[in-house]
C-alpha cells in the first residue's frame, strides 16, 4: 500500500497566546515605522523559531509606556512544534521584558479582538513626596494625598453605557462611535498606593487614562465626584479639564473570553 501522501503536509494552526510585557523600552504594541513595538519583538521571533512570516493579532493596543500583565493576541502558525515546546523556544529568544505565559493552538475562528468579551485595565498611583525607585517606572507620583471615598462615588458614574467622548483622545483614525459600556470601576488605597481597576466591553483611545486623570483631580479637591455626570451627559470633545494620566502607572491586566463574567452591576448611581 502507497502512504498517503498528505501524511507529510503539515497543517496549518491558529494559536492563542498569553503575553506579559514591561512596556517601558517600548513604542507600544502595535508595530510602528522606524519604532520597536511589542507585537513587532513577538513578531520576529515567532518567525525565528517557526520559519515563516507571521502576523500577530492582538486584543487591543497598549501605548508607549504601558505595561500588560496579560494581554492576548493570536497567530497562525505552520509547525510541528508541540504547543509548550513553541512557548519555551520563543521565551528563550525574545527579550526578558516580554514574557509569552501562555500558548495553546484554539479554533481557526478564534480572534483576540473580535472574540473579546471584556478587559480590565488597573491603573497604580503612589502618593507621598518620595517616590520609590523601583515604582518610578509602573506607578504614578503623586505628591498629594488623595480622597479615595470622593473618588470611588466619581467613579460610579462611569459605570454602564455612556458616550466617552470627553473621556478620550484623537486616535488619528475613524472610529465607529465613542459610546463604550463599563461593567465595574473600584478605587481603593492601600498604605501610599491607590488602585484604579475597570472593567468594560472596550475602551477608546486614551480612555482609561482620561478617566483616572480626571479622577485624580476629584481626589485633590479640584472637581466635584458628580462633575463626571456632566461630562459624560454632555459628550463634547475632551478639552484640558481632563488630563491624561501618565502612561507608566497603566496595566492591561486581563482580558475575557468564551462567555461573559463580568455585567454591569444593577446598582443605584451615586448621589
Amino acid at each position: 500500500m502507497n502512504p498517503d501522501k498528505n501524511d507529510n503536509v503539515i497543517q496549518q494552526r491558529r494559536i492563542r497566546i498569553d503575553v506579559a510585557y514591561d512596556g517601558t523600552a517600548y513604542a507600544g504594541w502595535q508595530v510602528q515605522p522606524e519604532l520597536v513595538s511589542v507585537q513587532q519583538r513577538l513578531e520576529e521571533t515567532f518567525a525565528g523559531v517557526v520559519g515563516h512570516s507571521v502576523k500577530i493579532h492582538g486584543s487591543g493596543r497598549t501605548d508607549r509606556g504601558v505595561h500588560a500583565k496579560c494581554q492576548v493576541a493570536h497567530l497562525d502558525v505552520t509547525t510541528r512544534i508541540a504547543d509548550i515546546s513553541l512557548q519555551r523556544a520563543v521565551n528563550s529568544r525574545i527579550a526578558p521584558d516580554i514574557r509569552v505565559t501562555r500558548l495553546i493552538t484554539v479554533a481557526p475562528d478564534f480572534h483576540a479582538r473580535r472574540s473579546a468579551h471584556g478587559k480590565e485595565y488597573r491603573y497604580f498611583v503612589w502618593c507621598g513626596e518620595i517616590m520609590p525607585p523601583e515604582k518610578r517606572l509602573y506607578a504614578t507620583h503623586c505628591h498629594h494625598l488623595l480622597d479615595v471615598p470622593a473618588m470611588s462615588k466619581a467613579a460610579q458614574w462611569f459605570v454602564g453605557t455612556h458616550d466617552f467622548a470627553a473621556f478620550s483622545a484623537n486616535p488619528q483614525r475613524e472610529i465607529d462611535t465613542t459610546v463604550r459600556t463599563i461593567f465595574k470601576f473600584t478605587v481603593t488605597g492601600r498604605g501610599p498606593q491607590v488602585t484604579f481597576a475597570v472593567q468594560g466591553n472596550g475602551f477608546l483611545y486614551k480612555q482609561v487614562r482620561s478617566m483616572v486623570g480626571f479622577l485624580m483631580r476629584v481626589g485633590v479637591g479640584a472637581e466635584r465626584p458628580d462633575a463626571v455626570k456632566e461630562l459624560l451627559d454632555a459628550a463634547n470633545p475632551r478639552v484640558a479639564r481632563v488630563p491624561s494620566a501618565q502612561p507608566q502607572g497603566l496595566f492591561l491586566w486581563r482580558v475575557w473570553y468564551g462567555g461573559s463574567r463580568v455585567r454591569v452591576h444593577p446598582g443605584k448611581n451615586p448621589r
